[in-house]
């Protein structure tokens, strides 16, 4: 606390003195050239289908992960054991190929998704859609489970493996390869497609919107000052780790994922039982939102497409960034780390975003309308009105100081912690569709990193609106190009995991230890 204390007042001082006018200007002037530059797209991307109000992005997501559901027979169901055992090293072998751990590998790409998606991103949500919009985040997670299983199978089966240990993976390798495998055209077109893509995923929801969302917390808690100086703190640090690559990733992030992880869930574990009596009540609300809307702006749709589109950001499940992880996991058995990365999903969105929701629901951020008992719509901030007009972090940091008055410190230090270990993942995605790009050359890799980090400085700089945009557009772009591969290749896994469970039971694959 104490270090977190005089890391704030530093932040402080330099604001100060750092000619706050012209400092301010400069987060304005990169706003203004940001949002002008990225706003065409994404209307595209979230347009309605024709005659409704749901975004057809939304269904694309969600109609893939009822079909690999369906297909694999409810594989996140009847695989949830052996997911828990592989994490657990129970038939990990020392002397496979890879880089990393099967929990290293889980730590890696949670850490891309444990975040700001679950602090940020659902508190974006519920005050968008309403608590009903809690419900699609679950069910999105649950179903979204088959579709991590389905892309990181492919993503290490056809993964490359070279002579100094190695490795790179991820949908651009299992386009190219799985199509040729099945005699399918049009492999490395889409596979350029998803790397462009990539990129600016990574440097969107994977960078921006994590620079941005840490500098507000900070804020909240020192008092305004420019988002510049928080970007410049951030990219310094972030280049610092990421220069070591996935193994020096994975080192940090299986140190900082299970400890802010486990932290966020016992405060929001302690406010649940301070307020047991309430939560049938909450879960009423989430149940009865999902379906009516409960008086918010856009009803059972407004709730439905804030959160798949929440959930999608939050989980990344079809977007195929996981696949990039996953696939640097020492294991001869692709279907291995598919159950691993079922895990995802449901740790990220079923367990932590639901949390969150029941905290700001429970903790009475929303307003009400004593008189109907609806929520409070805001037409001038197209949200439902809160207590102080918070939006993002903020509204989820007043909901839990409103119970603990220290709590705004702590989750600065737990959204740094959760922004920071989620850049230096996504960073190692960007990397990899980067070098698939341009070549693994060492001038090529130091180029990217550079570029990545000054994007951490542009999001801390510009406001949420524009960047929370862009992220959502970029991470479902990849979507579009990843599930269409996923649908093609799908057959090829269900051969996979037949042939790993018949194994399995005859005992060929045998636990290590």
């Amino acid at each position: 606390m104490k270090r977190a204390t005089t890391f704030a007042a530093a932040l402080a001082a330099l604001a100060l003195n750092a000619a706050p006018a012209a400092a301010q200007g400069i987060d304005e002037t990169i706003n203004q050239v940001f949002s002008d530059y990225t706003g065409w797209y994404v209307g595209l991307i979230f347009a309605d289908l024709p005659g409704t109000n749901f975004s057809w992005i939304a269904l694309w997501l969600v109609v893939a992960a009822v079909i690999f559901t369906v297909y694999f027979a409810g594989i996140q169901l009847r695989g949830f054991g052996h997911s828990i055992a592989l994490v657990k090293g129970d038939y990990s072998d020392p002397d496979d190929a890879g880089e990393v751990s099967h929990f290293q590998a889980l730590a890696t790409a949670l850490s891309g998704t444990v975040g700001l998606g679950n602090i940020a991103g659902v508190a974006v949500a519920v005050g968008i859609g309403g608590p009903g919009a809690t419900f699609w985040m679950i069910l999105a997670g649950l179903f979204g489970m088959a579709t991590k299983f389905t892309e990181c199978t492919l993503g290490v089966k056809y993964r490359n493996e070279y002579a100094d240990g190695h490795v790179s993976g991820g949908p651009m390798y299992y386009m190219v390869k799985g199509f040729k495998e099945r005699g399918l055209p049009g492999g490395k077109v889409l596979a350029v497609i998803f790397c462009i893509f990539t990129i600016l995923g990574a440097l969107g929801g994977g960078n921006m919107f994590q620079a941005n969302q840490a500098h507000a917390q900070l804020a909240n808690v020192v008092g305004d000052y420019p988002g510049w100086i928080t970007g410049l703190i951030l990219a310094a640090i972030t280049f610092v780790v990421i220069v070591g690559g996935i193994k020096s990733i994975a080192r940090v992030t299986e140190k900082v994922v299970p400890f802010m992880g486990i932290f966020y869930v016992a405060v929001s574990l302690v406010i649940l039982v301070m307020n047991y009596d309430m939560i049938g009540w909450a879960f009423g609300q989430i149940f009865a939102g999902a379906f009516t809307g409960l008086g918010v702006a856009g009803g059972f749709t407004g709730a439905l497409i804030q959160g798949f589109r929440r959930a999608a950001f939050s989980n990344e499940a079809g977007i195929g960034s996981a696949a990039i992880a996953h696939s640097a996991v020492k294991t001869k058995e692709p279907v291995t780390e598919g159950y691993v990365a079922l895990l995802e999903p449901f740790i990220d969105t079923v367990v932590i975003c639901t949390m969150t929701a029941l905290v700001i629901v429970i903790t009475g951020v929303l307003n009400v309308d004593p008189d109907t008992g609806l929520y409070v719509w805001d037409e001038a901030t197209g949200r439902i009105a809160t207590t102080d007009g918070s939006s993002g972090v903020e509204l989820t940091s007043a909901a839990f100081s409103s119970v603990f008055s220290w709590f705004p410190v702590m989750l600065a230090i737990a959204v740094v912690l959760f922004a920071f270990s989620t850049m230096i993942s996504w960073s190692y995605y960007g990397l990899k569709a980067w070098t698939y790009l341009f070549g693994e050359s060492k001038g090529s890799e130091v180029t990217f990193k550079v570029i990545f980090c000054l994007f951490i400085v542009i999001g801390a700089a510009a406001s949420l609106g524009p960047v929370i945009d862009f992220s959502d557009a970029m991470l479902f772009s990849m979507a579009i190009v990843n599930i269409i591969a996923l649908y093609l290749l799908m057959p090829i896994v269900k051969a996979e995991l037949a042939h790993y469970i018949a194994r399995l039971k005859s005992g060929e694959i045998r636990k290590f230890r």
